[in-house]
């Protein structure tokens, strides 16, 4: 049986706000209430010099399409540096990391598939609200199907 889903959209300014665990920021675009667990869908904006460390997703493969900046990212064996309309894939069990190699602040689209990494987001915020532990981020990625395995590019 098909599930007949509603089209959802989402204006220029809004979703949902939060600080990453870089402390950068991220807007959750879509989410999966509003996909059935289909996909994700969040706006990354990274400081200079700023990105995630290496970590391999279980659960998703991962999408990144360059909106503002200038982006280096590694996935497994592979380097590469976009600028915008530059797009990127990682499939899950992959180790990748990105970085923004720009002067500016860069602004990524990621869209990951399944849904439910929005889901780390959130709680990821909530954590670093209370704490900067390092063990306690490792500990909510593992139970996200995250692990992270090394630091940032």
């Amino acid at each position: 049986m098909t599930v007949q889903l509603p089209p959802v959209a989402v204006r220029t300014g809004e979703g949902r706000a939060l600080a990453s665990p870089t402390g950068d920021r991220i807007t959750i675009k879509l989410g999966t209430g509003d996909t059935a667990g289909v996909l994700s869908a969040v706006e990354i904006v990274n400081s200079p010099s700023s990105g995630p460390p290496r970590h391999i997703h279980r659960r998703e493969d991962e999408l990144w399409w360059v909106l503002e900046g200038h982006y280096r990212f590694e996935v497994g064996e592979t380097l590469v540096e976009l600028e915008p309309g530059g797009m990127a894939f990682g499939p899950r069990d992959v180790a990748h990391a990105f970085v923004n190699v720009g002067d500016a602040p860069g602004r990524l689209l990621v869209i990951t598939t399944p849904g439910g990494l929005e889901q780390f987001f959130e709680r990821s915020a909530e954590l670093r609200a209370t704490t900067a532990d390092p063990q306690q981020l490792a500990d909510l990625g593992l139970a996200h199907g995250i692990d992270f395995i090394g630091p940032p590019l």
